[in-house]
């Protein structure tokens, strides 16, 4: 079966990508990956150059299963940290730069690295990234936050495993947020209150808005807070400004914002993806420092959405053991990595042995701090 390399989004037609992604989550879909490269915020200058991998049963015919995929000059973006992996690699006179990286650009959500097709495209896929590795003198290959499912695919053909922590909310069929209160301890409900209490109490105006309802104003004030967090966090925020309006014109109907405006003007906002059984919460950002008002926006006002909607559950990112006290649990997640060089190999095989055990014990202990009831 042929195998090809597509070097942008736009080399794929958008039904066909659509057809292997199906429906379930805004991340694979092709809207999301032609925003990111489109407005040059996954691109070749940013050290994100698309190599998307498309296996189809002919010659010209369109893809039956797809592995985004993206050429990395560095590290920047992905959430699961290699740094260190690079250094000691560089100071034993290694090239570590490029490599390729099967993720979502600047997203840390558990989903697909290959879309489409049946187990046996999956592993020629697979070795397929191998493949490109080899041809193109790339030193690795990471397919981060990989569902349980695929984990195993990749381990069969000799990736090395990884795990990684973060915390998610979970329905349990609740009527109401009151509903959700009531699985609490008494302390903790009575904190998740007090704090929902304190962001009320500074006379906002706080909205929810969706889709083509988000508008370029919107989208403008919302840039500025992006900006804010990401000058305070990594330095240079990853995505353009046009990235957002492309996120609005392409995919309209999975997004979700929480816009907190003071006297009509808006100081603070939360910016969701919707999936068919998940929330995701990707960006926030305030001009204005309110107690309180990062929970709300970004995790209970999540929480009523998904029970409004009957969704399962809420990935609220990365990081995050403060979200413990607000009813998100602490789940594993899980990326698979292959390495060229046999000593590198070894030496970060021996490494994610021992931190698995350590992020083993740390959800199992992080587990029984829970706010909910014992028993």
């Amino acid at each position: 079966m042929p195998l090809s390399l597509a070097t942008s989004i736009d080399a794929v037609e958008a039904a066909d990508w659509n057809r292997c992604a199906g429906g379930g989550n805004p991340f694979e879909q092709h809207g999301f990956y032609a925003a990111l490269e489109r407005s040059g915020s996954a691109a070749a200058d940013t050290g994100w150059q698309p190599a998307h991998l498309l296996l189809s049963g002919s010659e010209n015919a369109p893809p039956d299963a797809i592995m985004p995929a993206y050429v990395k000059s560095h590290s920047r973006g992905e959430y699961v940290f290699d740094h260190g992996w690079a250094e000691a690699f560089e100071r034993a006179g290694g090239r570590y730069y490029p490599k390729l990286q099967l993720a979502f650009p600047f997203t840390p959500a558990t989903g697909r690295r290959f879309m489409g097709g049946t187990p046996e495209d999956a592993a020629m896929l697979i070795s397929g990234a191998e493949a490109v590795c080899r041809q193109h003198g790339l030193s690795s290959a990471h397919a981060t936050f990989l569902p349980a499912a695929q984990r195993d695919a990749f381990e069969r053909a000799g990736w090395l495993l990884r795990s990684g922590e973060q915390f998610h909310w979970f329905n349990r069929d609740y009527r109401d947020f009151d509903d959700f209160l009531s699985a609490l301890s008494s302390r903790k409900r009575k904190a998740i209150r007090k704090e929902r209490a304190g962001a009320a109490a500074h006379g906002l105006d706080i909205v929810q808005l969706e889709g083509r309802a988000i508008t370029e104003d919107d989208w403008d004030a919302f840039w500025d807070f992006y900006q804010d967090t990401g000058a305070r966090k990594w330095g240079t925020p990853y995505l353009t400004r046009a990235c957002f309006s492309l996120l609005s014109e392409l995919i309209p109907d999975r997004l979700i914002m929480f816009l907190a405006r003071h006297q009509g003007e808006p100081i603070a906002g939360a910016l969701n993806l919707l999936g068919d059984d998940c929330l995701y919460g990707r960006y926030w950002g305030a001009l204005a420092d309110v107690p309180f008002l990062h929970f709300e926006l970004c995790y209970y006002r999540a929480i009523d959405l998904a029970i409004e909607r009957g969704l399962a559950r809420v990935e609220a990112g990365a990081q995050g053991p403060h979200k413990l006290a607000r009813g998100y649990e602490p789940v594993k997640t899980y990326s698979a990595h292959w390495i060229a060089n046999p000593g590198l190999r070894a030496a970060i095989g021996d490494y994610l042995e021992q931190e698995r055990e350590m992020v083993d014990a740390d959800v199992a202990a992080l587990s029984r701090h829970t706010p909910f009831k014992r028993g």
